[in-house]
């Protein structure tokens, strides 16, 4: 278990009123191996660490979007060992976008309970730049989006653009970024459109809707990983070769 420079390592007690589930269910997960071991301490006290807390908030999210334990394991285990809290988080995220979008209408306090922080202007007109937050009154600009009371947020995209908050990027940066991945993922989402309609052109209705069922989740875990690889190996380039300027 690694723990981030000075965040507190937590005793299960903590981990599970964090997590907002019981003690009982975090040795459950822990004994099927959803969960990795606890470092133990002082006295045989278990602490755990940023990627249990993830790791729980992954799990919840799979749950609601209806896989059986059993399935939550094999995804679970399909995922690399060496991924961080951070990486868990945009598992999270991505797992959140299966589901309909789902666009919620709440106050300052209820925006920022879901945030976990407190959100200054700023933060709420970047927030607003990304499609993440907007008045509820339909004004859709920074200057909208900061000074109501009351907001519109994409559930699904809260967490990943409150932690893009963090990021040392310009506004501009990230929103570049942004329209990258969206052209290249909507041309891989038509190619592999292409690519299984071939498939499932002599089927039913009630076979291609379950196909497509089951073909999602796997989809956007192969499509995620895989690039998560590629980001890996195009940073260590670009470090290395940094380097030896």
């Amino acid at each position: 278990m690694t723990t981030d420079a000075g965040q507190t390592p937590l005793t299960i007690d903590e981990l599970a009123a964090r997590a907002g589930v019981t003690v009982r269910t975090v040795r459950f997960y822990g004994s099927k191996g959803l969960l990795p071991p606890p470092v133990i301490g002082p006295r045989r006290v278990g602490h755990y660490g940023p990627e249990h807390v993830a790791r729980l908030a992954l799990i919840e999210e799979l749950q609601q979007q209806g896989m059986t334990l059993s399935a939550i394991e094999r995804y679970l285990h399909r995922l690399p060992a060496d991924l961080t809290p951070h990486d868990l988080a945009i598992h999270r995220a991505v797992v959140a976008s299966w589901a309909p979008d789902a666009v919620d209408t709440v106050s300052r306090r209820e925006l920022e309970r879901r945030a976990g922080r407190p959100l200054a202007p700023e933060d709420l007109e970047r927030l607003a730049a990304m499609n993440v937050v907007m008045a509820a009154d339909g004004d859709a600009s920074a200057d909208g989006a900061a000074g109501g009371d009351a907001f519109r947020v994409d559930s699904g995209l809260l967490r990943l653009g409150v932690q893009l908050l963090d990021v040392p990027l310009s506004q501009e940066a990230i929103l570049a970024a942004r329209e990258v991945l969206i052209e290249h993922s909507r041309a891989a989402a038509h190619a592999l459109s292409q690519l299984f309609r071939g498939e499932v052109a002599e089927r039913d209705a009630q076979d291609v809707k379950s196909l497509s069922a089951h073909m999602h989740p796997l989809v956007v875990q192969a499509l995620l990983t895989t690039f998560q690889r590629s980001l890996r190996e195009e940073l260590s380039e670009w470090v290395t070769g940094s380097g030896r300027d």
